[in-house]
């Protein structure tokens, strides 16, 4: 990943939520401090800061990309915020120029949550291309098996700034300087700072690496899935029947996954319930963190309308590797039979 993107440091983890994990204890968050997030997200991101006392900070999407808002974080920022973590939601990057600007003059880290954006790309105001992962402080990848590179379970934190390199090897490595006794810098390792064991295990390694050796043809076949799925479906967000995401002219896709918005959560559940009787397997994706139970327990309560109906609206389609062309027709002919019914209840 360092030789191919040209990323500063990558540390492989055990998981995402590792990587996350490591994020915090780097940038030592402590209780009482503020971390400005999406709510629409996975919850890892969010345990990662709670877990060292954080107060997590839920800002609303934009409803085209379904990425935080830049101006949600403008408007959330505070003396006590002591990072933003953005997620390039399905791989779409965020507007990075206008974040970054509103971070970077008052000292805030930046995380990029990249789980989902495996070779995904933001294209400057200048045409310069950046690999999502390579723009914030630190960023983290999965390689869940829900991901377009795999290994079952695993993750990878990448790190832009160099004085975190040092810290980030010893918390690694259960909170020892071992990385340098491999490397002949020190004839013993000791207790150097908080860590845990957040290295994998060989097997997975090995595993992921055949997966990285082969990526781009793993990404070019996701992408032609991708992009005949926009094809196929393109008349029914012309008439309105679905909203498909908006790629703005500075991103790329990768092909993560294929998502687009219902009409309310009810035509969602009915398309979900009919793709099923023909075995295809569509499912919704992340429910709002600030309407979960814990969050509630913890905090006041909030609104953010985007969120909010983007959640209940949102549905994925069938999208991995070995999937057919043929498959995608099929899929396609059956939604748009959906809405044919639809019109008709009408």
């Amino acid at each position: 990943m360092e030789e191919s993107f040209g990323f500063h440091k990558v540390l492989l983890t055990t998981s995402c939520t590792d990587a996350l994990e490591m994020c915090a204890l780097l940038l030592d968050i402590q209780p009482g401090d503020e971390v400005i997030m999406p709510s629409f997200n996975f919850v890892s991101a969010a345990n990662a800061f709670a877990l060292r006392g954080a107060r997590i900070i839920f800002g609303d999407i934009d409803p085209d990309t379904f990425n935080i808002n830049p101006e949600e974080i403008r408007r959330l920022i505070s003396p006590q915020t002591k990072a933003v973590v953005i997620v390039h939601y399905a791989g779409i990057a965020c507007p990075m120029e206008e974040i970054i600007s509103t971070v970077r003059p008052r000292n805030i880290p930046l995380i990029e949550d990249a789980a989902l954006s495996f070779d995904s790309w933001y294209t400057d105001s200048e045409n310069q291309k950046h690999i999502l992962g390579s723009l914030g402080d630190l960023a983290t990848f999965s390689f869940h098996e829900t991901k377009s590179i795999i290994c079952g379970e695993g993750g990878a934190l990448i790190i832009n700034r160099d004085k975190y390199v040092e810290s980030a090897e010893i918390i690694r490595e259960k909170g020892t300087d071992r990385s340098k006794l491999f490397r002949g810098e020190v004839d013993k390792y000791s207790w150097q700072s908080l860590g845990s064991s957040f290295l994998p295990s060989d097997i997975n390694a090995a595993f992921l690496y055949a997966q990285l050796e082969n990526y781009q043809t793993i990404t070019s076949q996701r992408r032609a899935l991708y992009t005949q799925y926009s094809t196929l479906l393109s008349d029914l967000h012309e008439k309105r029947k679905i909203k498909l995401p908006v790629i703005p002219p500075y991103a790329s896709i990768n092909g993560q996954q294929f998502s687009f918005l219902c009409a309310n959560e009810e035509q969602r559940n009915r398309l979900i319930s009919s793709l099923g009787q023909y075995s295809i397997k569509a499912v919704f994706h992340y429910l709002p963190l600030h309407q979960s139970p814990w969050y509630i327990k913890n905090n006041p309560q909030i609104r953010l309308p985007v969120t909010e109906s983007v959640a209940a609206r949102l549905i994925r389609l069938p999208l991995f590797y070995e999937l057919t062309s043929d498959e995608v027709t099929f899929i396609s002919d059956i939604i748009r039979q959906f809405y044919e019914q639809e019109a008709e209840l009408i």
